[in-house]
């Protein structure tokens, strides 16, 4: 094997090439490289979706396809509104628990708004369409107000 001057041995194969590492047979590498890009992705997603941007749109700006994107970021791309307001609560909260009297007013705030009743009234469920045949059986069980549109003249 051929020797450096430092005196370290250089990997290199039968023909004095240097070694490659092997590639990764399991296919093709996956779209997101690793957990701290995939979380600033989520996070993008989430925005852009929460301001009502499309799929193509967010697909674009990533300059990925939209499939690509569907697989990976469905639940960012479902639920990217609720998500981001979560992420927003936490922080709220993180800061109220610090002692910061303004985040614990908005807090509150939130809560009541929350915890308020949605109306007074319940709603009535409405009564179905009546058909053909249900509209003519109705007017012939009511009667008719006199003989005068019965009765030849």
């Amino acid at each position: 094997m051929g020797k450096r001057d430092s005196g370290e041995v250089a990997a290199v194969d039968l023909l004095g090439d240097p070694v490659q590492p092997i590639r990764d047979p399991r296919g093709r590498k996956s779209a997101v490289a690793n957990a701290t890009i995939r979380k600033e992705i989520q996070t993008v997603v989430m925005s852009m979706r929460s301001v009502g941007k499309t799929q193509e749109e967010i697909a674009q700006y990533l300059h990925m396809d939209a499939k690509t994107l569907r697989k990976y970021f469905s639940r960012e791309l479902d639920h990217g509104a609720m998500l981001l307001e979560g992420m927003a609560m936490q922080v709220l909260v993180k800061k109220m628990l610090d002692g910061n009297v303004s985040a614990a007013k908005e807090v509150q705030k939130i809560c009541a708004a929350r915890s308020a009743p949605r109306s007074s009234a319940p709603k009535q469920p409405k009564a179905p369409p009546l058909g053909k045949k249900d509209q003519l059986n109705n007017e012939a069980r009511t009667p008719t107000l006199g003989w005068g549109d019965v009765l030849p003249n």
